[in-house]
């Protein structure tokens, strides 16, 4: 059986939220996708984005081929318009099947799987990253660095053939549990916090969700914060 629990908030100095997230345990698809800030309609190109991944997969389609194809219908949307600038977003992306799990992401929306502890098993495409793995900045380091939140790769800004999607699948256990979210989260709460949270089952997953959302307002919330957290039981 699959529970989930989600949820998005605006944050504490934001006017939107350019965040989105979809949640469909019978198809066992769980998205987050976060509209890129300062680029036009960065909450339009977000919901492209998720619309796009959800009839794919509906359609049969595999969650890697889905993510590719929302991405170049996304480019599509602004490919003839020159009065605004790229329509950009991230995603972090989960396809459960009866016995495995699939993950795809680009850009810094990250996917955690929890299973005795929480590992992040997907890849930051961020500057500060690429320095992190160059040996330029230690973890610390880049958890402060000023271009922390330039992106190397967003869907509806890197083009189709440089597209360079992040991917992972494995084995679906009893007890594992995916925690999708935007970076208003991982800015604000700490991934042993987090960890803590995700890890209380004496919650429900909303209830999981609901003090994640909780525990980044009350560290400021700069920023749109969305978390969506699914539990195989």
């Amino acid at each position: 059986m699959i529970e989930s629990g989600h949820g998005t908030h605006v944050g504490l100095r934001r006017t939107r939220n350019e965040d989105t997230y979809h949640a469909d345990a019978p198809l066992g698809l769980f998205l987050v996708a976060d509209g890129m800030g300062g680029h036009q309609h960065g909450e339009v190109a977000a919901a492209l984005v998720r619309d796009a991944v959800v009839d794919l997969v509906s359609a049969g389609h595999d969650l890697i081929d889905a993510v590719h194809g929302a991405g170049k219908h996304l480019l599509a949307q602004t490919r003839d318009r020159f009065d605004v600038l790229p329509m950009g977003t991230t995603i972090a992306a989960l396809h459960l099947s009866a016995d495995t799990y699939e993950v795809a992401w680009v850009g810094d929306s990250r996917i955690y799987l929890w299973k005795d502890d929480l590992r992040q098993i997907s890849h930051d495409h961020s500057l500060v990253q690429a320095l992190v793995e160059a040996g330029q900045l230690d973890q610390s380091q880049a958890s402060r660095h000023p271009q922390r939140n330039v992106l190397t790769q967003a869907l509806g800004v890197t083009a189709a053939e440089q597209l360079h999607l992040g991917m992972a699948r494995g084995r679906l256990e009893p007890g594992m549990a995916f925690l999708l979210c935007s970076d208003g989260l991982t800015e604000c709460v700490e991934d042993t916090s987090i960890a803590h949270i995700v890890a209380r089952t004496d919650l429900a997953s909303q209830e999981c969700v609901d003090q994640l959302l909780l525990n980044a307002l009350d560290a400021g919330a700069d920023d749109n914060v969305t978390a969506v957290l699914v539990r195989a039981s």
